[in-house]
């Protein structure tokens, strides 16, 4: 996965033609490994029939990126799940989709 880390003040970003903190455009690209944690989770229903997931993950080198976690069911995305990019999936030109590193069996109520 690619990313823009600012010149001028050190600030990582994903998708930006401006660094949102300097407004800088010297942006250089870096590489991320791609796994991240879910940070925040919600169940979304717009557009679709069917249920899917839209979490924000942050990633070890300091942005925070809205994708879809597939997987598991919608409402089974937990806060602190270890992510990583589905296999085949491009989040350069299209939609980020990520699945869960591991998956819980059951809920605890």
């Amino acid at each position: 996965m690619i990313y823009q880390r600012c010149r001028w003040c050190g600030t990582a970003s994903f998708r930006r033609m401006l660094c949102p903190v300097c407004a800088s455009s010297d942006l250089a690209s870096e590489r991320s490994d791609g796994e991240g944690v879910v940070v925040q989770s919600s169940v979304v229903n717009r557009y679709t029939g069917t249920a899917r997931n839209e979490s924000l993950v942050r990633f070890p080198e300091g942005f925070v990126f809205r994708c879809r976690v597939v997987g598991a069911s919608p409402h089974l995305v937990w806060v602190g799940a270890r992510v990583r990019p589905v296999a085949g999936s491009d989040p350069e030109t299209g939609e980020a989709v990520f699945e869960l590193c591991e998956t819980h069996t059951s809920v605890d109520w």
